[in-house]
């Protein structure tokens, strides 16, 4: 499990273009699935990392918690699953029924989705305005595993309620923290 910190793309970046099928209803998933919501969380997940293990439960929450409002989220997992069977479709899959995901789950086989957004970590988050411009990348919030601070996902859930309460989300972000994603031979 190599450590690895966020690239921190640069705000203000125009969010990439994708195209990824959604593991559990088999829909496809773009960017214009998400047309008309204010704020759009993109995040870079998988099954067997176990930083993503430390948070999942509050990703889930947050799902629920923003389900009613004008924000789009999805999950990807670009993760080599030859390599890492517990992050192949299937077992993303049972991933989401076990959490209760209520956002679409999606696998980046080509790896070309995390490429585009240069994602180097799991978990990865970057929240987009309604331009679909960054206003938004690093840390859930200040936990990590084996420390007794709070999983309340304050980072992200800040920036969502700035944009979606027309306010400027705070400048000090902090990269996230987690394994590397695990590029296919020959493709990071």
């Amino acid at each position: 499990m190599a450590r690895t910190e966020s690239t921190m793309l640069p705000l203000g970046t125009p969010a990439p273009e994708f195209r990824l099928l959604d593991v559990t209803s088999g829909n496809l998933i773009t960017l214009e699935t998400f047309q008309g919501k204010k704020a759009l969380l993109v995040m870079f997940i998988c099954r067997h990392c176990p930083y993503v293990k430390h948070v999942q439960r509050q990703l889930a929450a947050i799902g629920h918690d923003y389900a009613a409002q004008s924000v789009g989220i999805v999950a990807i997992s670009s993760n080599d699953a030859d390599a890492y069977p517990d992050d192949a479709p299937e077992s993303l899959r049972a991933m989401a029924a076990e959490l209760g995901f209520r956002f679409p789950f999606c696998y980046d086989e080509t790896q070309e989705a995390a490429k585009a957004f240069h994602a180097v970590c799991t978990p990865e988050f970057y929240v987009f305005d309604a331009e679909r411009t960054l206003a938004y990348r690093g840390q859930l919030d200040n936990s990590r595993r084996h420390t007794t601070i709070p999983i309340t996902g304050a980072d992200v859930r800040s920036a969502i309620d700035a944009i979606l309460n027309d306010r400027p989300v705070k400048a000090e972000q902090i990269p996230s923290l987690g394994c590397s994603i695990k590029w296919r031979e020959g493709a990071g």
